[in-house]
This record gives C-alpha cells, structure tokens and sequence, in this order.
C-alpha cells in the first residue's frame, strides 16, 4: 500500500474483485471460500518479516502466502519452504527468484525483470546504440537485473562504459554518470528514488537530460510519477517535466489488447471498468499499482484454478485441502504441480509459467511525449519479433548519439611548407648536379687533380641524394594511400641514409688521411710523398658498407611501419556535440629507439671525430689534397647541424610543420654550404687560370703580329750607311750577353698556335713577355 513501490493501492481491489468472483462461481472450489487476509509491508523486508511471523503463528492456518514487493518476496519465499508453503506473488520481478534451488515453491505472474533486457539489447540494436551506461539502487531485485543485462549486452557487442550504483542519495552517482559522457542510461530504481534521481540527484541541475540523452527507465511507475509531488525532493512539476521528457520505458504487457473473455469471463476492458468501480472515482494514474493489477486478478484467478485442480487428485488419496498443516508436504506438492501446469486466459493475457515459475510474456514500449506515455512498439522475446509504429520522436527527429561523436581527423604537412622547401631542395639537386659536371668535364685540370676530384664527386652525388630525401619527407597521407606510406617510409630512410654516408664519408676521408699521412714523425717523411687513391675509395666503401648492412638488418628484423599518433580531443565551436580527434602518422618499427640510439650514436661518433680531424689538421699546407681546409670548414657545419637537428626533431616529432621545416631546412642547408665550400672555389680558380690563359694567348698573338710588322719594315726599307756604321765601343758578343735566357732562342718561345694549350705554356715565362 505504500513504500518504495505502492502497488497495493490497486492490486488489493483487484485482487479482493478475483475473490468475489471465484467464490461466486460453483464450478470452482464448490465446497471452499478463499480468504485474503492482507497486511502493508511498505516493501520493507524487516517489516514483512514481523508480519510473516504474525500470519504463521495465528489462527486459521494459511495455505499461500501472496507477497508484492521483490525484497519482500525475497525473504518470505526463501523461509517458505521451513512451512511447506507455496509463495504466489503478483508484483514481483526480481532476476534472482527465478533460481528454483534458493526458492523451491515461488511462482509469479509478474515475469521476470529480466524479460525487460532482451527488450532494451533489441532497441539498443535498432537505433544503432553500442554504449551505454547504468545506474541502479542498491538493492537484489536491480543487481540481479543489472547483472543479466550486462551479459546480454556483452553477447550483443555492446558496451556498459558507467556503471553506478547508489543506496538512499543518488547525487554522487549521477554527477559520476555527466563526467564520463554517459548519454544511453538505464535506470534501474523504485518509483520514490526515480524522482530524488531526477531533481534531487542533480539530473535537472547537472543538465543530464534533452537532446543529446535517453533515459531507459522500468514501466511499471504510475503514469504521472514525476507529477506527484514528493517533500524528498525540492523540484518542481515543470522542471521535473522537462527533466524526463522523451524517456523510454520498457514495461511487461500487463492488460490483454485482445478483445477475448478468459476464464474469468471478463474482458480486459470490462475488468478496468469494475477496477474503477472500486477504485471509487480515483485517478488511475495517481493510483500504485494501477498497471500490475491485471495480474493481481489474473494470480487470484490462477490460485483458485490449481486448488480447484487439486480437489481430486487429493480425494483419491483420502485428503482433502482443509487436511492442510505446515508439516503436510505432499499437499504443497498437488498445489505446486497444478501451478506449474496452469494455462489459462486472464486479462493479462495468456497466463503460463516457465520451469522457474515465471510468467511469460510480451513487452511494452513506451516513450514520454508532451508529458504522457505513447506506445511505440511490442516486443515478443520467446520469438525476437518487434512490432514498431514507427511513432517515436526525437528533438532532431533522430536517435542521439550513444557518445559524443568523435571525428578522427589526420594532421597533414602544410602543403605551402612542403612546396617552398621543394624547391630549394630541387635547386639544390641542381646546382649538385652543375659541380658534378663541372668537376667531371675539369677533371684533367692540376688543380682539380689534387682534390681528389673522385671524391668530390662521391659528395655531389651524396649531397643530391640527401636532398632527394627532403620529398618522401614531406610526403604525407595527403598525397598517398595508407596502403603505400610505409613505401615512402623506405625512401626516406635509405635515400637519407646513403646521402648522408656518401657525402660526409667522402669528406671525412679525405680529413682522415690527410691527418694520417701529414702528421707523422720525420723518420716517415718520405712516405708523405705517396698518397695511394685506392686506399681513398676504399675508407668511403667501407663506411658506405657499414650503413648499407646496418639499415638492411633494421629492416629485416624490424621493418618501418605505419603508427598513429592520437592527440587531446579538441571541441570544435560550431557543434558541441562533436569532438575532433587528431592523429598524425609517423614511421616507425618495434623497437624504434633502439635503432635510432644505434645509428645516431655512430654517426655521432663520426660527426665528432670528424671535427677533432679537422681541427687537427687546420695548418696543414699540401698539394695532395688542396682542398683539406674547405672539406674541414664543411664538416664544421655538417656536424654542427646534424647534432643540433636530431634531438630537435625528436622532440619536435608531433608537430610536423616544425618537424619537416627544422629536418629538411638542415638537409638544405648542409648540402648548399658543402657544395658552395667545395666547389665555388675550384670554379673561381679554373675561371682565372682560363682568364690568365686568355690573356697570354692574346699577348702571344699581340707578339706575333708586331714582330712580323717589323721584319716587313726592315726589308722594305734600305738602313743609310752611317746608320750601317757600328758604333763606337759596340761589342755584338756583348749585345748577345744581355739578352735574358729565355729570349736566347725565339724560335723555343714563340711556338705554333697549334702547339699552345693549357698544360703548354709555363706560368714562370708570363713575366718575361711583359718586360
């Protein structure tokens, strides 16, 4: 009559109206009249344990014992088996009273709470829902529940992400539920605690209700629940309204929709109308247990037919129903054997009870709209048949989201970036492949000759593939398929790699054996003399070597693959319901780590070595190599950068603006200082030799020309005799003296044209033709 769950309020007239009517009937119990003899528990299981005790050890002797309430049917049907008495109850719906063990004499015509689950996975199925989140009061009946429906859900592939719990104040629980973005909620509690969990627990003030949530709640409160008004809680009716507008409720079908006379000889509707009649006028909506009383009656109705079913069976054994007493068990095994084979039409429909005593039934689904329930659909659990009307209504005409919807978005290199570093790579390649040319073409040159131009061409080539690197660097899921990234990821290790020790090998060759053939003791000196080329070549195979094997064990044992890097959820502004999830791809393998502390700390090593040698070597003057100080100056800036760009970006490596910018602009920038510093000199100097060149075979020409001008004159003009006169004191042998050497004999130094070439005219007689 009142407590948790107020179902007597209805149920007793109904049941009182199934009495009337079987005791009337002379086809039923034609010698007995059943009794209700009815006490108020308030669903309390200490309360109901008083009044067990108080019904057991008074007069007359009870022959079934009809409890509403979960807990009270919990203890009463446990502690019934000490009396050999059979426990029917009509408003139970406790999971844990279908276990046969624990309660061997229970039946209900309420089903199972359980019946609501298979219900709830089929809706969470039709509106594409794979998380939700619970919340229950803290008593068997819900746990029981909560337990079968998180097994249900888990078979369906579907998540329980919260699961909350809470005694007699659900504030704490429900505040749990708006921090961890629950959306889909099944709640699990008394009609009392419904309306603390909507107002009092902070629903209406924690804003867990509207657009973006569905509240799943159990379908047998009274209509206007949320109207009632409750001194527990301190809402109104309007803000208790909104709060729970647009939940759904899952509810057995507790009244037959059929037009059909069950035994009773009662319709479904004819039997609402008597119900009234007694109710008195009051408003069935404000009145508990208006819905469970159908089966209130239909349990009476059901009781009185087994008894009825018992009379005979137990005459032919020499018993009779009144021969009933707490140690009789052979009796309680006739009632319980008519029960379990009932079947029967009610105005609950049709009235049959599993192997745990439960009632079978189908489910009713509802939804609050404008402030009263609307049935949307039917659903049949024994077949998995939903019946839509397809009349449900959402504030946006959909479902909601069971989460906050979460847009994965892939962070892409700024294309502006990639192009304008593009370039100067491009330019840089071009102007490598200029000094390779450049270098080829002059290779016969003297001054070319002695700075090993093998070697410079190693480091042009090195030079070209580093900034080859710089593409597949900025090559991103922008501009290949996921399928193909870790083909871009190959490119870039190897073609970084092989620059690398092409480039800065062959100039740490050439630092290393000029340290290792100039700076030996005098004893050796004669051995500076000879510096082998072979021995050049094969230092910078061997370190070529070195990374070729290194990097072809990296990928065979731990090959580059794609990885995802997730970032902090970001809020966009225009929907709040959308969260954006970065992510960013990256190369990588197993045990990256490890690999890049292996390479880094090698080429660390040369890089470092490689200025000590430079260093060392920095006053070193010799023609061998004459191009030392420029390879030095180069490995400076080299080192320099590459120490410096490294660590950066690895720190840097989940911004990848900044990554590529400080990577690639170190690349470019190596790469343009080694080639201006070793190859922008040579350029200068084989510009001026050609110059000097030029300029001595103009003076040659100029020469040639004059003396040919003057021969002509002497011919043609006839020298006076006293020119003809030898002067005083001249001396020919005298005149011939102090001629220089060089012009001793003409013919030695004005040769052919044919005959003059770069590598044919001394620089040691230049002075002589412009004295």
């Amino acid at each position: 009559m009142s407590g948790g769950w107020p179902g007597g309020q209805a149920c007793l007239p109904a049941a009182q109206m199934a009495l009337d009517l079987v005791n009337n009937r002379s086809d039923i119990l034609p010698d007995y009249e059943l009794e209700l003899i009815h006490y108020d528990s308030m669903c309390d299981p200490g309360e109901a344990t008083k009044l067990l005790y108080d019904l057991l050890y008074t007069e007359p002797i009870k022959i079934v014992l009809m409890p509403g309430c979960s807990s009270v049917s919990t203890l009463v049907a446990e502690a019934a088996r000490m009396w050999n008495l059979i426990v029917f109850s009509y408003g139970s719906s406790s999971p844990a009273l279908s276990n046969r063990q624990r309660f061997p004499t229970f039946f209900r015509t309420h089903p199972s709470a359980t019946l609501h689950n298979p219900t709830r996975v089929r809706l969470f199925q039709k509106w594409k829902w794979t998380k939700i989140a619970t919340i229950q009061q803290t008593t068997e009946v819900f746990t029981s529940t909560l337990d079968d429906l998180e097994q249900r859900v888990k078979e369906a592939g579907i998540e329980i992400s919260v699961r909350q719990s809470f005694l007699t104040d659900p504030a704490v629980a429900v505040k749990n539920l708006k921090r961890q973005d629950a959306r889909i909620i099944v709640g699990l509690f008394y009609e009392t605690e419904a309306r603390k969990v909507f107002c009092e627990a902070s629903v209406y003030k924690e804003k867990l209700f509207g657009k973006k949530y569905v509240w799943f709640l159990i379908g047998w409160y009274a209509d206007n629940w949320f109207k009632i008004k409750d001194p527990a809680i301190n809402c109104t009716v309007e803000q208790m309204t909104e709060a729970v507008e647009g939940h759904v409720t899952t509810e057995i079908v507790m009244l037959n929709p059929e037009t059909v006379r069950g035994a009773s000889n009662l319709t479904s509707q004819e039997f609402l109308t008597q119900l009234m009649s007694r109710l008195g006028g009051k408003n069935p909506e404000e009145t508990g247990g208006f819905q469970e009383a159908p089966l209130a009656y239909d349990a009476v109705w059901a009781l009185a037919l087994a008894l009825n079913k018992t009379v005979a069976p137990l005459r032919a054994k020499g018993r009779r129903l009144e021969d009933f007493n707490y140690n009789n068990k052979d009796i309680t095994a006739e009632i319980y054997r008519a029960l379990n084979t009932s079947s029967f039409e009610g105005v609950s429909g049709h009235v049959v009870f599993d192997a745990q005593g439960s009632r079978m039934a189908w489910t009713l689904i509802e939804q609050l709209q404008g402030g009263s329930y609307k049935k949307i659909g039917y659903y049949d659990s024994t077949k998995g048949n939903l019946s839509w009307y397809g009349n449900d209504k959402w504030i946006d005409n959909v479902p909601p989201a069971d989460q906050t919807v979460v847009i994965e978005e892939f962070r892409f290199l700024s294309q502006k970036l990639f192009v304008s570093v593009s370039v100067f790579a491009g330019l840089g390649i071009l102007l490598g492949i200029v000094c390779l040319t450049f270098n080829i073409y002059n290779s016969n040159v003297r001054y070319i000759q002695n700075s090993q131009p093998y070697l410079n061409n190693i480091t042009a080539v090195g030079c070209v593939l580093a900034l080859a690197a710089v593409f597949p660097l900025g090559i991103d899921g922008h501009h290949v398929p996921r399928s193909q990234f870790p083909v871009v990821c190959q490119f870039r290790l190897w073609l970084l790699g092989l620059g690398f020790s092409l480039a800065y090998g062959s100039m740490f060759t050439k630092i290393w054996w000029v340290h290792t053939v100039f700076t030996k003791k005098e004893e050796k000196k004669e051995k500076r003399k000879h510096l082998e080329p072979w021995k050049l070549y094969a230092t910078v195979g061997v370190l070529l070597a070195i990374d070729v094997l290194s990097l072809m064990i990296w990928q065979i044992v731990d090959p580059l693959h794609i990885t995802v890097e997730k970032f902090t959820k970001e809020a966009p502004k225009a929907d709040l319901d959308v969260l954006i999830q970065p992510m960013l791809e990256h190369c990588s393998s197993e045990k990256m780590n490890t690999w890049l502390g292996v390479v880094y700390g090698y080429k660390g090593l040369l890089l470092l070595l490689g200025i000590f040698l430079a260093y060392e070597t920095k006053s070193i003057s010799t023609e061998k190599i004459n191009d030392h100080r420029a390879v030095g100056m180069a490995i400076y800036n080299v080192a320099v950068l590459c120490m410096i760009t490294a660590p950066v970006t690895m720190i840097l490596s989940s911004q990848q603006d900044a990554s590529f910018a400080f990577a690639s602009l170190a690349i470019v920038f190596s790469v343009y200082i080694t080639l201006v510093v070793l190859f922008v000199p040579k350029k200068e100097e084989r510009v001026t030799e050609l110059r000097h060149q030029l300029a001595e075979r103009q003076a040659l020409r100029s020469r040639r020309n004059t003396s040919s001008q003057n021969q002509n004159q002497n011919h043609s003009t006839p020298l006076p005799p006293s020119s003809q006169a030898e002067p005083p004191g001249y001396s020919p042998a005298t005149e011939q003296r102090s001629l220089p050497p060089s012009f001793s004999n003409s013919s030695n130094l004005y040769q052919g044209e044919s005959k003059l070439s770069r590598n044919h005219c001394h620089n040691s007689r230049l002075p002589l033709l412009y004295k």
